[in-house]
């Protein structure tokens, strides 16, 4: 075959000595040219300097790297890590946001809780608690509810709202004696009955100072049991869900004449569609003060209080209904919608079949170590709960699991267990993310990757809170297309240094115009 190829060689050598109009022409498809030049480009790998200073974002491919003193301008486009993750050959990549602190910067404010012009008797409470210095949130809420006006609250989590509406409260309360029968003079509406619970205990902290009634009411529970509850509705502050409550005031158990605060916590949750007409119809029966003036007197109405991260964009319409929009202060934290500095954010791109074995190295790691902090394990559907559960039993891994397919009894014994310690692993959906306080907790997984940036928010927002102790940690398993295109907006707005677009707190609704907004956080 050799000897072929050379006499062929030896013809064309030949022909081009006396002749080029005879040789043959080779030509090179135009997708193989294409080929041989990026096969070239690999093949030649430009040396990257590492850049000087700490990193904002750190990847492996080191050219991805942005420093922390490194910015976009606003119509610049960032060249992302996650931009090619939605093909099957970036599996096994990553990049992480490092954390720019060490821990939240406390306190927030120069003010004590005594300069807000609270009752000393709630001061002494509050205080009695550990807590000397309010947060930014609490500085501004608390005077605009001293003052009788209606409140919307748009701040990140674990800034301290609960505090922020409990003490006017309860300042007005041991002010105000007067007790009207069958009727709660404070209603604080929450989404979950895990919720609930932690605002009731909040709550009786205080309160065992002050001798202000606190009582929680929940459905799930069957009707005799829940119209036993109801007969006892003269309390001073009343926590209770938006099915249960409406139960009741169309049973005619419980009355609304001696309200003096109606608070909704969580509003994104119990402004969705699952309690939208629920907490609506609450509202329609409630008689809410359109002016500071109408708080006070014989025939007084009560003050609405609306607390939350993000808002339906249809809050707006449903509020016009009952109350006058202009009447309503707005206080919105600039800090809304970005992810919390002192908070390291991981992202791996991973195959759906490598979740389990990834999961099990973290848990098995946390629990070598000895580690006294608690671990948060989100799944979005309560089938994928259980099943990881029965994997985790599996391999030994001591846990507790929980989603809203449970009976309400079952659910409120395994929280309990949890909160005393005798597990510290957590396998939930996003029952667990919104409001609870997760202080103990220093690692959230999101093994099912969130269907919203608003849910991925809550779910990191269960670790760095103010008072905890423990570095916070967000691992989240990127596996589908929907998956990665959220992953992309988060990481174009960190680098950018902008907040996370919102599908839910949109304050161009024009109903939502009419509100007056007032103060934003500086910080």
């Amino acid at each position: 075959m050799s000897m072929l190829l050379r006499a062929w060689c030896a013809k064309i050598i030949d022909r081009r000595l006396y002749s080029t109009s005879d040789l043959p022409v080779i030509r090179v498809a135009r997708r193989t040219q294409v080929w041989l030049e990026k096969l070239e480009k690999r093949q030649i790998k430009p040396v990257v300097a590492p850049k000087a200073g700490k990193l904002l974002i750190s990847t492996r491919r080191r050219e991805l790297n942005q420093a922390a003193t490194e910015t976009y301008s606003r119509w610049e486009q960032p060249t992302l890590v996650s931009r090619g993750w939605k093909h099957r050959n970036s599996r096994g990549d990553y990049f992480i946001i490092n954390r720019q602190r060490e821990q939240r910067e406390w306190p927030e404010t120069n003010d004590t809780f005594r300069d807000l012009s609270l009752d000393l008797r709630v001061v002494t409470a509050v205080e009695a608690m550990n807590i000397a210095t309010p947060t930014w949130t609490q500085k501004e809420v608390i005077p605009c509810l001293l003052r009788g006006q209606n409140v919307l609250c748009a701040s990140e989590t674990g800034r301290g709202k609960t505090l922020a509406y409990l003490l006017p409260i309860m300042h007005k309360l041991l002010n105000q004696k007067e007790f009207c029968p069958g009727s709660p003079r404070s209603l604080i509406l929450v989404p979950s009955r895990e919720l609930a619970g932690q605002v009731t205990s909040v709550a009786r902290r205080l309160s065992s100072h002050l001798g202000i009634n606190v009582q929680f009411v929940g459905g799930g529970r069957g009707r005799k049991v829940t119209e036993k509850q109801l007969g006892r509705l003269s309390v001073d502050i009343l926590v209770a869900t938006p099915g249960f409550f409406w139960k009741a005031l169309k049973w005619n158990k419980v009355s609304l004449a001696d309200l003096h605060y109606i608070v909704l916590d969580e509003a994104d949750t119990l402004f969705d569609n699952t309690f939208c007409d629920l907490v609506e119809g609450i509202l329609m029966h409630t008689r809410i003060a359109s002016h500071s003036k109408e708080v006070h007197g014989h025939d007084k109405k009560a003050q609405l209080v609306i607390i939350g991260a993000t808002f339906p964009e249809g809050v707006g319409e449903i509020l016009s209904k009952v109350t006058d929009l202009g009447s309503i202060h707005t206080i919105k934290s600039r800090k809304l919608n970005l992810l919390m500095p002192h908070v390291q954010h991981t992202f791996k791109r991973v195959r759906g079949a490598d979740k389990v074995p990834e999961l099990l190295q973290v848990l098995k790691k946390h629990a070598a170590e000895k580690q006294e902090t608690d671990i948060f394990i989100f799944c979005n559907t309560s089938q994928t709960v259980d099943w990881l559960s029965y994997i985790l039993d599996d391999h030994g891994i001591r846990h507790t699991r929980l989603h809203g397919q449970m009976p309400a009894n079952i659910r409120h014994s395994l929280f309990e267990a949890f909160h005393k310690q005798q597990m510290n692993v957590l396998v939930c959906t996003n029952i667990v993310s919104r409001g609870l306080d997760s202080s103990r907790v220093s690692t959230v997984i999101n093994f099912d990757f969130p269907f919203t940036v608003e849910d991925y928010l809550h779910r990191a927002g269960r670790v760095g809170r103010i008072g905890s102790k423990n570095q916070g940690n967000v691992l989240s398993f990127v596996t589908h297309v929907w998956d990665v295109e959220q992953v992309q907006t988060i990481e174009t707005a960190v680098r950018k240094r902008s907040n996370l677009p919102s599908t839910l707190f949109r304050m161009k609704d024009t109903s939502l115009n009419k509100m007056t907004t007032d103060k934003e956080s500086e910080n």
